[in-house]
């Protein structure tokens, strides 16, 4: 966790009190981002960007002990919000940029967003993504009308591919989010949540590169700067803490999560400037956390989520309230809803062995009729219901009349599940867990 409120001697509280100069960050190259630039935005964006809605989230609420938001960007034109900025970047090119088309790098979400985005403006568009892509992603990124090009196997690959074409053939880079109208785009966010819940006092962002974390941030700098902005990176690809800490963007040692969306080695130049000056907390969540918030926003709010979508929803479900320091209302922003139906299954599966709803044991019985039986009906007496059983007698560990049985449960959580594994022990069945 990264905390510029902890710097030096000053408290939380004495922060608030400090004039606006002392929020400054150390880049000072950067401009900020002002309130004009996104005001522009937000009046280039309203006739071509859905309002996304904020809706309440009872069981969220309940676990945090404040009121809880979901901003559902996951509803977004693309299924993210990556076409705000994309969109406001594009439309602010010259006449001469235009006709030299555009090019970007992405994993999914972003050529998605500049794919649409060119397309409605009349501009060609060309998009370098990693040979592993989702292939969903992929046909939705040419659906919208761009060339895609695959190659490499990170993101950086891909990136290193568009910078090449964009020197060859004169097109505009279009980065993730490494520019201010990028930033600027992503920043109306904050607009419609300021106006959706106007008394919201902490929201929360999934962080990646930093586009959507700077501009939210910038945002509520300058209209609501009593609100917290907290944002969630993926233990496993974090790239913000060392980086806050070391007052320079760093590259992230690791960079292994299911939460491809803010899988970013490298924070940007323009989007730490803003981070370091407004953000006030940057929390890390696990891959289990990721999927238990995925399974929660399907099962309680009936929404299809990305883990990257998830990641505030998975702080408010797992982070310690220390590091938190909520302040209600809360806003939680989901921001893609993009994932390959492949994933969300095994993601879906993850999610329920996390939340202990789903329990797999190694059993060995004695072979001999009704020996299976009896072990069903311990496990139907707990109230656990069978998923899979498999029946063997070949494991070399056994004796000639013992059975192995590789039994998978569902329970209903934690206690059930503990409850189910004690019937099996007092039944007198020796019991192995499986991961």
């Amino acid at each position: 966790m990264w905390n510029p409120r902890g710097r030096g001697t000053r408290t939380v509280s004495d922060w608030y009190l400090f004039p606006e100069r002392e929020r400054r960050g150390t880049v000072a190259s950067v401009d900020l981002l002002t309130i004009d630039q996104i005001n522009a935005a937000s009046e280039l964006l309203a006739p071509v960007m859905r309002r996304t809605p904020s809706v309440a989230s009872r069981v969220l609420s309940e676990r945090t002990d404040h009121q809880v938001w979901l901003k559902c960007e996951n509803l977004q034109r693309t299924g993210s919000f990556k076409p705000r900025g994309a969109y406001n970047r594009i439309a602010n090119l010259s006449a001469e940029e235009r006709c030299n088309g555009v090019v970007a790098a992405s994993a999914g979400n972003h050529a998605q967003g500049v794919a649409w985005a060119a397309t409605q403006l009349g501009i060609p568009s060309t998009v370098f993504m990693p040979a592993n892509a989702a292939l969903p992603k992929v046909v939705a990124t040419k659906a919208y009308g761009a060339t895609v090009h695959l190659g490499g196997e990170t993101i950086e690959d891909a990136l290193d591919k568009a910078r090449e074409f964009a020197e060859q053939v004169g097109a505009t880079l279009v980065h993730p989010f490494d520019h201010i109208d990028v930033v600027s785009g992503q920043a109306t966010v904050a607009l419609e949540i300021l106006e959706q819940i106007p008394d919201v006092e902490t929201i929360v962002v999934p962080t990646g590169g930093g586009g959507l974390i700077a501009g939210v941030a910038a945002a509520v700098h300058v209209l609501a700067p009593h609100v917290r902005v907290i944002g969630v990176q993926a233990a496993d690809a974090a790239a913000w803490p060392g980086s806050l800490a070391a007052g320079k963007p760093v590259r992230a040692q690791a960079m292994s999560t299911m939460a491809d969306g803010i899988a970013v080695g490298l924070p940007g130049v323009v989007t730490f400037a803003h981070v370091q000056s407004y953000v006030d907390t940057i929390v890390t969540v696990s891959e289990d956390a990721l999927s238990q918030a995925l399974l929660l926003c399907m099962e309680r709010a009936k929404l299809i989520v990305e883990p990257a979508g998830a990641a505030a929803v998975a702080a408010l479900m797992t982070c310690a309230a220390e590091e938190l320091n909520l302040r209600g209302p809360v806003c939680a922003i989901l921001s893609g809803g993009n994932i390959d139906p492949l994933l969300l299954t095994h993601v879906i599966h993850h999610g329920l062995r996390a939340s202990d709803r789903y329990l797999a044991v190694r059993v060995t019985i004695p072979d001999r009729p009704g020996g299976l039986s009896r072990l069903l009906g311990v496990v139907s007496q707990s109230g656990a219901s069978v998923v899979d059983v498999v029946h063997q007698r070949t494991a070399g560990t056994l004796a000639l009349d013992e059975v192995e049985v590789l039994l998978t449960m569902e329970t209903r959580g934690t206690e059930h599940r503990n409850a189910a594994l004690a019937a099996l022990a007092d039944a007198g069945f020796a019991v192995t867990v499986q991961d």
